[in-house]
């Protein structure tokens, strides 16, 4: 049996529950390789001993194993590591390898040192958007109070003077603790550069790792703004299937053979715009490949806070023990999308030279604004307005689907989203939607008309229905407009 006495490391005094922290130490023994597929764990009772906690904690943190696709239950043998998950080797050539690794696991343009999407709806009252929350429950007067607090400080006025080009350090400390909680992904600050959104993320990373006629893998359907990004770069897009269970890795892996792929662009969580979530069979074998290939990993997770009915998989970034994933995420996507607040995350020499190119486009944010949010953060107003939309947005979630299902059988296709702000829905072939989004309009309806999801070889007749940024009667009244629209 392994030292499990010494390996399961755990912090009693923390925010984290013990069985998550448990579970989380698990992953992290897989995904180094130091448990293999189909390993027998310990009995609840002996881990219990040995790392002294109640035996219940156990059994809850091996339930959420097996939740999240880790492990596997056999009856009356115990529980397993899951024997399909990919074998990470631990023998001896790897630590060799270890030794002439480069600082880099992949190749990227480094720019010079510092020196000294859709059309805009009309403005109508009702809208089917793409997957928007509801800027109705923002509470903006909590923002503008802490926006003017600062202000009005003796040390405020030095935010109207330039600052450190990577965002305000308060907001940066305050995520590496948010997102070490939250995501399980331990960063230092210095590896967080504070960004206008997800999108320039997004552009930074082309940027720095694409060159003209590189080539980048993404899904064949795909966020479209993203592909925009990669081939104003120059770059070749490879499309890869998408299917229920997230990317074909499998048929990435054939792709690797015959092409240099320099960067995978990924939507793991609630990929846009299909909003399935990829499962971690899928992400243990990308992370592998990217070793292998050394190709970076483009991870955007633009709307992790919102899920539903299980505790969400862990970020690719989470586990991601070669240095091969750029994370990308939003602070105010699900909160208030003008406001503009991203983050990309990386190795610091890459998260460096990001924020060199950044410093030659954008000088910097908006250095009241990201103090402002950290205020939220540290008074716990950010964490109630996540737990209170939670609620509301599953209940919208619901009577949304179900008014799907009740008026519209036959008619749209679609699966009950474990998260995200919207449902994607596959129209009948014969439905035009450019006409019913027409019909719609002068029925006081704006929506989509399905364009904005096409690309060369992505031609489902379907659309993105946001359910967030509307309130139950909106709802109904939306989707019998809609239902008459067509």
């Amino acid at each position: 049996m392994l030292p499990y006495k010494s390996l399961i490391q755990l912090d009693r005094d923390s925010s984290i529950a013990l069985y998550i922290q448990i579970c989380n130490n698990f992953i992290t023994l897989i995904t180094k390789g130091i448990l293999q597929p189909a390993d027998i764990l310990p009995s609840s009772r002996i881990l219990a001993d040995l790392i002294e906690v109640n035996r219940n904690t156990i059994k809850l943190a091996y339930e959420e194993l097996i939740s999240q696709g880790w492990a596997e239950s056999i009856e009356r043998k115990g529980v397993f590591a899951l024997s399909n998950l990919p074998i990470r080797s631990t023998n001896k050539m790897d630590h060799e390898l270890e030794k002439f690794k480069s600082d880099e696991s992949f190749i990227w343009n480094k720019p010079p040192e510092i020196s000294g999407e859709r059309a805009h709806f009309k403005k109508l009252n009702l809208t089917i958007d793409g997957g928007f929350p509801d800027v109705r429950m923002t509470p903006v007067d909590l923002l503008m109070r802490e926006y003017r607090s600062i202000s009005r400080k003796f040390y405020g006025k030095d935010f109207l003077k330039y600052g450190n080009p990577k965002g305000s350090e308060r907001l940066r400390i305050i995520l590496s603790s948010y997102l070490a909680n939250t995501r399980g992904l331990v960063v230092n600050p210095e590896n967080i550069l504070i960004t206008k959104g997800s999108q320039m993320g997004i552009f930074l990373s082309a940027q720095l790792l694409l060159n003209p006629l590189d080539h980048v893998a993404v899904g064949v359907s795909n966020y479209n703004a993203a592909d925009e990004t990669f081939q104003y770069r120059g770059a070749n897009l490879v499309r890869i299937p998408i299917d229920e269970y997230g990317m074909d890795v499998d048929y990435l892996e054939d792709v690797l053979r015959e092409k240099n792929i320099k960067a995978v662009y990924i939507v793991p969580h609630h990929h846009f715009p299909t909003t399935v979530t990829m499962i971690m069979e899928r992400r243990l074998k990308l992370l592998n490949l990217a070793k292998e290939y050394r190709f970076a990993i483009i991870e955007d997770d633009y709307d992790f806070d919102f899920h539903y009915n299980n505790k969400p998989y862990l970020p690719l970034a989470s586990i991601d023990h070669h240095h091969n994933v750029i994370y990308i995420g939003s602070i105010t996507k699900t909160f208030a999308p003008a406001l503009r607040i991203g983050f990309l995350i990386s190795s610091q020499p890459f998260v460096e030279a990001a924020t060199a190119l950044r410093h030659m486009v954008d000088r910097q944010g908006d250095s009241l604004l990201e103090e402002a949010f950290s205020a939220l953060f540290e008074n716990g107003e950010m964490e109630r307005h996540y737990r209170k939309s939670l609620k509301v947005y599953k209940t919208r979630r619901d009577l949304f689907c179900e008014l799907l299902q009740k008026n519209f059988n036959g008619v749209i296709d679609f699966k009950i989203p474990e998260g995200g702000l919207a449902v994607w829905s596959v129209f009948d072939k014969n439905i035009d939607l450019k006409k019913m989004s027409e019909n719609a309009l002068s029925n006081g309806l704006n929506v989509e008309d399905g364009s904005f999801y096409k690309n060369e070889v992505f031609n489902v007749n379907g659309i993105r229905m946001g359910f967030a940024s509307l309130n139950e009667a909106e709802i109904q009244q939306a989707l019998d407009i809609l239902k008459k629209s067509l």
